[in-house]
């Protein structure tokens, strides 16, 4: 975030930390999915591109470490605030 823990904490308190941490949890801050997704796009164009027509062909998750080959699910608003009051002990 830029900057230490001590700082963070006299700008915010407890409370919003332990939010921010259960939202990061739900829809991660960074943007290390964002940037594999990217890549993956890249990569599996170019791979598409290559490949014979008697292979399959391949789609972003395929080049996405860390992740299942599945695609991720939408959550609907109401699970994203059922995971969020869960997470933040209010359910």
């Amino acid at each position: 975030m830029g900057m230490t823990v001590r700082e963070l904490l006299e700008r915010i308190d407890s409370r919003e930390l332990a939010e921010w941490i259960a939202f990061n949890a739900i829809e991660p801050v960074d943007n290390r999915f964002r940037g594999d997704l990217q890549a993956g796009i890249i990569a599996s164009t170019l791979a598409n591109c290559h490949r014979s027509r008697a292979t399959h062909s391949f789609t972003p998750i395929d080049f996405m470490p860390m992740y299942d080959k599945e695609v991720p699910k939408q959550q609907t608003k109401e699970q994203m605030i059922h995971a969020m009051k869960r997470a933040t002990g209010q359910s």
